[in-house]
């Protein structure tokens, strides 16, 4: 590895392996996920665990990512004391009591219809942004909602591995 790896990378690189698969399962609660990318340490930048990431996304079964999107709490309500879960979810966080109110009831029926939370990468977007995302999606076949929810679970690993790569804790 080059002096130009990031100091968050080279950290993760090194890890003992608990240490490195602990800081995976933050990213992505799929046991499968972590242990795709985990097996391919060193990585000599950021694209390449991107780009691990990527394709240990596009390899999980039904189960795995059933998996990973139980470790993501509903649009609107964070994990109490997760600064990661209220920095992604922080457009909801300004949101009017009214739009708030919508986004339960479009979970919970979101959530009846699929099984699993709606599921979106969240950084970024408004409350209404996201309110609108689940109304379209709703209609969507599980099938079709999978593979969205599979791409949107790239999306928000990439910004969170990202942040390891940087050396960012939170």
């Amino acid at each position: 590895m080059s002096s130009t790896t990031p100091q968050g990378l080279t950290r993760f690189n090194t890890a003992d392996a608990s240490e490195a698969r602990a800081a995976l399962h933050e990213v992505c609660a799929s046991r499968a996920w972590g242990s795709k990318v985990l097996a391919q340490r060193p990585y000599a930048t950021a694209d390449a665990l991107f780009t691990a990431s990527d394709a240990a996304m596009a390899e999980l079964s039904a189960d795995d990512l059933a998996e990973a999107m139980a470790g993501h709490p509903p649009i609107g309500r964070p994990k109490p004391g997760d600064p990661t879960s209220n920095r992604e979810q922080s457009g909801m966080a300004g949101a009017s009591d009214d739009l708030k109110a919508e986004m339960l009831e479009l979970n919970l029926a979101y959530q009846e219809k699929f099984g699993h939370v709606f599921l979106i990468c969240a950084s970024g977007r408004t409350g209404e942004q996201m309110r609108d995302a689940v109304r379209n999606r709703i209609d969507n076949s599980p099938e079709q909602e999978r593979e969205i929810v599979r791409v949107e679970l790239g999306k928000i690993n990439r910004i969170r591995l990202n942040r390891i790569a940087e050396g960012d804790p939170s």
